[in-house]
């Protein structure tokens, strides 16, 4: 089959207006007669369902998690991006575009990202419509802060909590939608399968997580924004929850699925302290706005920290490497967060790493809290020398900018990074990969669309900073809604799908017979004993830094994990109950097959783009080398074995930029 995006002919600028001026839609009357299925309540799915029930569809909703509140959107902390211009500060739709194409290394679509751009700005005006209680500036209007790779303000925030706040948003419209029996709410309900009748799909098979009961759902779309698939990796920034079931199986079905090897690691984040843990924690990306990157220039102070006879705040300027001022002049500490992560992993490889395990660089905020206490000092006309007032000062305004981020840090490491810089160390986080979509979001199968993180569709190698609050919302509040009325037209006179026929049939017994080969498999170790093990092949072998040789034996020792986990796994409990394992194992046996393709698509790539740095592909700087040859999307047919999928080429094509070396400096 071949690929077709469906990108509309025209000028870049003109593309979503005339696209949106020219598809069928669904008069209201009719669309009180079309059921429509969306699974994730995040913000793309929340959004989704809460838009298309106020258009009038009678939506199914479905999240794992006891409510939609739950989902994991409500993690993001730094803020969302709009092309606003409150700052005067030269933003424009063409420079957002022009930044997210750049930040994600020319391996975005271009037609996708600039309509991305285009209807940022509506989406601040639809939160602060909900209510969102986006900061505000002395005066009262919306503020903005700086994130990496942009020379711009245009990042709205709510404090360190954006992504509650905005779920909160798109929440509150969801419950205005159940009150009215527009919305059909299934909470602790997970997917395990979607079903194909007539080449279209028509429903999905659930489980109930309270009983263990399997069901039936039929609708005449499905709409997937269930999120990424960073738990692949085991430890990661993702709610533990979090997990590929739904995208895999829609792959399954016939979906392709684009760049799996596309993960975004995060600058960022609080470092791994032992074996014991079960998921990371991330300090968002808005700290680099105040907090300096710095480690010591001398490896014996490096090992006099390490060994505790020695405080980083004793280590004197000229002595502190900071290592992205040092390097990307242009940028910073602003630099996108590929470009900061590999920085912090040479440094670390480099033997520089500042804690016990030798994987952590600090985040300083001495040069800010002195900044803003003296300019607090000069406002009210006290005493600029005085240190200790200029410090209480400066660390008053810090406390108002990223407080709750502050508190949430010393809560975990148990130091106070008012007094102390905070350690930090990259970790997996979000997924650029992901399901194929065309321009209208729909994916290879008819009927079934996929949205936000869980698409491949806005973000190439790499995604800037607050740009995933700003995917989600786009596409849930204002793409989705009007591209599915062109595909829902052909419905209005099918009548309700039934679900007694032999594709349910067939859908429903192939969920049960997994069900009952785990529960009965009884096998000598747990589902964690497996997806430990798998993520440390992730993160060795296809992490940070890939080479050819630790991808091939990667895609090998997967498939034998992957055996041996069929083989050996032990479900404890029963299936017609609550058992968080079971849920576990079917996950678990999913980033299985996953993992294989990853690698696949890893090895595939023989270049070094965003965070996706091949060895052998690297100027002699040691920045990533982009090859013309893989401008292109990678799609990839399901066909049994994930060694055995199909590739299929999406060329992408620039227009409207030039493709260039990408460089901060």
């Amino acid at each position: 089959m071949a690929l077709d995006s469906k990108i509309p002919k025209g000028p870049l600028a003109d593309k979503w207006t005339n696209h949106k001026n020219n598809i069928d839609l669904v008069n209201p009357a009719n669309k009180r007669n079309i059921d429509v299925i969306v699974v994730g309540t995040g913000l793309a799915g929340g959004s989704a369902a809460a838009t298309l029930a106020e258009l009038g569809y009678n939506v199914k909703a479905f999240c794992f998690q006891d409510s939609p509140r739950r989902a994991h959107s409500i993690a993001a902390q730094g803020g969302i991006n709009a092309a606003k211009n409150y700052q005067g500060d030269g933003d424009s739709t063409y420079r957002l575009f022009y930044d997210t194409v750049k930040g994600g290394d020319y391996r975005s679509r271009e037609a996708n990202v600039y309509r991305l751009a285009e209807v940022s700005a509506n989406i601040i005006d639809q939160c602060v419509a909900q209510g969102v209680p986006f900061a505000r500036e002395y005066g009262g209007l919306l503020d903005n802060r700086s994130f990496g790779g942009v020379l711009v303000s245009r990042t709205f925030y709510a404090a360190g909590q954006t992504g509650q706040q905005l779920l909160l948003g798109a929440y509150s419209a969801m419950n205005r939608q159940i009150g009215r029996g527009k919305i059909k709410m299934y909470n602790r309900h997970e997917m395990l399968d979607v079903v194909i009748v007539d080449g279209k799909a028509r429903g999905v098979i659930v489980r109930n997580l309270v009983t263990g009961e399997i069901e039936r759902h039929s609708a005449h779309a499905v709409v997937l924004g269930t999120g990424g698939y960073g738990n692949v990796f085991f430890l990661s920034t993702n709610a533990m929850g979090s997990n590929v079931t739904a995208a895999w199986k829609a792959h399954k079905r016939g979906a392709y699925f684009a760049n799996p090897c596309y993960t975004q690691i995060h600058p960022t984040c609080i470092p791994v302290s032992g074996d014991h843990q079960s998921k990371l924690t991330l300090m968002s990306e808005s700290l680099r706005n105040d907090g300096r990157i710095w480690v010591p220039k001398k490896k014996e102070d490096v090992m006099a920290i390490r060994e505790g006879r020695l405080k980083p705040t004793q280590i004197t300027e000229e002595n502190r490497d900071y290592y992205l001022e040092r390097r990307y002049p242009a940028f910073g500490n602003l630099v996108p967060r590929d470009v900061a992560s590999r920085a912090a992993k040479e440094r670390c490889d480099a033997g520089f790493g500042v804690n016990a395990t030798g994987e952590a660089v600090y985040l300083d905020f001495a040069s800010a809290i002195k900044r803003y206490g003296k300019e607090q000092a000069h406002i009210k006309g006290l005493n600029e020398n005085d240190e200790a007032l200029v410090k209480q000062l400066g660390q008053e305004v810090v406390k108002n900018k990223y407080g709750n981020l502050f508190q949430m840090y010393e809560k975990i490491v148990d130091q106070n990074p008012y007094e102390t810089p905070m350690m930090i160390y990259p970790a997996v986080h979000y997924t650029m990969g992901g399901v194929w979509v065309d321009y209208n979001l729909m994916t290879t199968v008819p009927g079934l669309y996929c949205i936000g993180e869980a698409n491949f569709s806005d973000h190439g190698a790499n995604r800037l900073g607050a740009s995933a609050l700003m995917q989600g919302l786009a596409d849930g509040y204002f793409v989705l809604p009007y591209t599915i009325g062109d595909y829902l037209a052909d419905d209005i006179r099918t009548g309700e799908i039934p679900t007694d026929t032999k594709e349910f049939d067939e859908a429903e017994k192939q969920v049960k017979d997994n069900i009952t080969h785990l529960i009965n498999n009884n096998g000598s170790k747990s589902v964690d004993h497996f997806h430990k093990r798998l993520g440390k092949i992730m993160w060795n072998k296809c992490g940070m830094a890939r080479n050819a040789k630790d991808l091939e034996s990667a895609i090998t020792e997967i498939a034998e994990l992957r055996a041996e986990f069929w083989k050996d796994v032990k479900v404890p409990g029963t299936d017609l109950e609550y058992n968080e394992e079971l849920a576990k194992a079917l996950r678990v046996s999913d980033f299985l097959e996953l993992g294989e393709l990853f690698a696949k698509d890893a090895l595939l790539r023989e270049e070094s783009a965003g965070g996706h740095f091949r060895e052998e592909y690297q100027t002699q700087e040691g920045e990533a080398l982009r090859k013309p040859e893989f401008q292109y999307v990678a799609a990839w047919e399901y066909k049994g074995e994930p060694k055995d999928a199909v590739l299929h080429k999406e060329d992408l094509v620039y227009e409207n930029i030039k493709v260039k070396e990408r460089s901060y400096k």
